[in-house]
């Protein structure tokens, strides 16, 4: 995902997140205000800090009422036999008031770790946010461009390749093309694209027959074995002139894989 979070901008909004828990204190769980700034803060937490890390995997965990068994009514609570639902809220409630309390520590923590170790030093994800916002970058372009950029049913994968190429450059994406070669058991293999700073490798293929669905899933195996050895993301676009009816179970197969993208560009 493309973020654009500067350390000034992530510091301040992590202060601004910190000062609304007094208001939220007075409040009740899920309500407008609670959703909002529950959402604003998980969303900073993913993106400033990565999905793997401790403050977005604490503070996600966070369920913001009672999960432990607890007992209506008796000497403790007294109010319970004739209104037990009042009751219930009123665990729930305390339960989102402690809640309240961890995340606030969450986020000062998280505020402390910003300001001292920077905002390139404190992601802990899969791919660095740069990596991250070029792959979706690329991925925009094949999957609501590529069909602009080819104004004629295509009859060779060349001519797909070509208006790919062509959108990469407008968007100033520096690339190389078939100038990587994958020696995998016995056989080369060149990938259409390679991209070295985000270690992605990218391949079209054209389906402009009844039976080239199977050629393609059979070429796609061989590429994703060959290319993981040198290549951490795979993206493939399949660009289909109507022969693969299902597209989503064409594609999740491969994305089974960690690390592989596949998308089928309807003419």
């Amino acid at each position: 995902m493309p973020f654009n979070w500067t350390q000034d901008a992530a510091v301040k909004e992590l202060e601004a997140l910190i000062s609304e828990i007094p208001k939220l204190r007075a409040g009740q769980r899920f309500s407008a205000d609670h959703t909002n700034w529950a959402t604003r803060t998980l969303a900073l937490m993913e993106q400033v800090f990565g999905q793997s890390s401790r403050y977005y995997l604490s503070f996600a965990a966070l369920s913001w009422n009672e999960t432990s068994g607890f007992i209506i009514g008796g000497p403790g609570d007294p109010g319970g036999a004739w209104n037990p639902q009042a009751s219930i809220e009123r665990r729930h409630h305390q339960a989102f008031l402690r809640h309240l309390d961890a995340a606030q520590g969450f986020l000062q923590a998280a505020l402390a770790d910003l300001q001292r170790r920077g905002i390139a030093d404190v992601y802990d994800g899969k791919d660095t946010p740069a990596e991250s916002s070029a792959l979706v970058k690329i991925i925009t372009l094949g999957e609501r461009k590529l069909r602009k950029a080819v104004r004629d049913k295509p009859d060779r994968e060349r001519q797909v390749q070509d208006a790919f190429e062509t959108l990469l450059v407008g968007a100033d994406i520096a690339h190389d093309r078939e100038t990587d070669s994958i020696v995998y058991s016995s056989k080369t293999y060149t990938p259409d694209f390679s991209f070295r700073s985000i270690d992605l490798a990218v391949e079209l293929k054209l389906c402009n027959r009844s039976d080239r669905e199977k050629e393609i899933i059979a070429e796609v195996n061989d590429d994703i074995i060959a290319y993981k050895t040198k290549y951490r993301n795979l993206i493939f676009f399949v660009y289909d002139l109507g022969y693969i009816r299902d597209v989503d179970r064409f594609a999740q197969a491969f994305e089974a894989c960690e690390g592989v993208i596949v998308r089928v560009i309807k003419h």
